[in-house]
């Protein structure tokens, strides 16, 4: 996978992502193929994120948020 860690846009469905905006062109997720929690790196005060690989229109994609109120959503990777 590429890294790419682009701030992104997402919209949710129940709790999970059902869409995802890169470079002005939205992406739906048709799967989402793993999730798992990061702690984040502790030492830098980061707080832990909630990581997902998806299937979004053509996109492979590693999404994640921070497990926060109104935390960010970023672009990880990229299937190459």
């Amino acid at each position: 996978m590429k890294a790419i860690q682009e701030e992104i846009q997402v919209e949710l469905r129940d709790g999970w992502p059902s869409s995802l905006y890169w470079r002005q062109q939205r992406y739906f997720v048709s799967t989402i193929c793993d999730t798992w929690r990061f702690g984040g790196r502790w030492w830098l005060s980061e707080p832990p994120r909630d990581c997902f690989v998806v299937q979004a229109g053509g996109l492979t994609a590693e999404l994640h948020h921070e497990a926060r109120e109104g935390g960010r959503w970023w672009l990880a990777r990229l299937q190459d």
